[in-house]
């Protein structure tokens, strides 16, 4: 993954991992020893980070011959091999663990996101991720969301306004005046963003309207009263769904008409993918 903050991430996790140096490798393997691992799958996956592995033992070694096998968003089976590196064998242990968290935390994500595109692939509707990442590693999550079929939503703060229930509640409290007003606010203050406004009540649906956001946010809704929201927001405003939504009841919201999903556990949950690094004779 060629981006800006992908090299800094890479050194970061190294010099956390290797302090003042790797006592293990140093002590044991002589400095000018050579050798050639693959770095292979022992399940099935949607692969993402190869280039943040090839990247780890490059930072360790520019001289290291990495060969990427499989590209980010390929699946592969148990056995799998996705990386193949050669050279100097201090290079590949040291950074072997590196690699290898990074390929098992975001093929775990792209490999979730492509379970739940698979399940509404029947309908016209969005799996996007949230904010809900990993501290400074939202680049590469939302990167492996991508990779696994999924869309993101807003990076951050600054991209979307975005409405929840805490800023309206502050709003009335510290104004007084209504959602439409709230609206006007935001759009004066940032006429290039959307605006989403999070509701979670069929009758604030009918007070959000009127101010045609560009998004409502249903969150913690039944399909049932997604569908009737739906059925209301159609030729006003974009509809996205959130709110606990899982595996088993993703493609019942995508019945709605729902033109987006947002999940949390893309990010936030999810189960790594188990790889390994094995020596290969030369």
């Amino acid at each position: 993954m060629k981006h800006p903050d992908c090299h800094s991430i890479i050194q970061a996790a190294l010099a956390e991992d290797i302090g003042s140096g790797d006592a293990t490798t140093l002590s044991l393997v002589p400095a000018d020893a050579l050798a050639t691992a693959l770095v292979v799958s022992r399940q099935e996956a949607v692969v993402c980070g190869v280039e943040v592995a090839e990247e780890t033992f490059l930072q360790l070694d520019p001289q290291v011959q990495v060969e990427g096998l499989v590209n980010d968003g390929g699946k592969v089976g148990a056995g799998d091999p996705v990386l193949r590196v050669h050279g100097k064998a201090r290079a590949l242990l040291t950074g072997e663990r590196v690699a290898l968290n990074f390929l098992q935390r975001l093929s775990g994500i792209a490999t979730q996101t492509s379970r739940y595109v698979e399940a509404v692939k029947p309908y016209p509707v969005q799996i996007l991720d949230t904010r809900k990442t990993t501290p400074l590693l939202r680049v590469l999550e939302k990167y492996a969301v991508v990779c696994g079929g999924g869309a993101n939503h807003r990076f951050g703060l600054f991209d979307r306004v975005m409405m929840k229930d805490n800023h309206l509640a502050f709003w009335a409290a510290a104004t007084g005046a209504g959602l439409d007003a709230a609206l006007a606010a935001a759009r004066q203050a940032y006429p290039e963003l959307a605006v989403e406004v999070e509701v979670d009540r069929l009758e604030q649906l009918d007070e959000v309207l009127p101010s045609k956001p560009d998004w409502v946010l249903l969150d913690n809704m039944t399909p049932e009263q997604v569908r009737i929201c739906v059925e209301r927001c159609r030729g006003i405003c974009k509809v996205e769904v959130s709110g606990g939504i899982t595996l088993e009841t993703v493609a019942h919201y995508a019945d709605t008409g729902a033109d987006a999903i947002s999940v949390g556990a893309l990010t936030h949950s999810v189960t790594a993918i188990d790889f390994g690094l094995d020596w290969e004779e030369t």
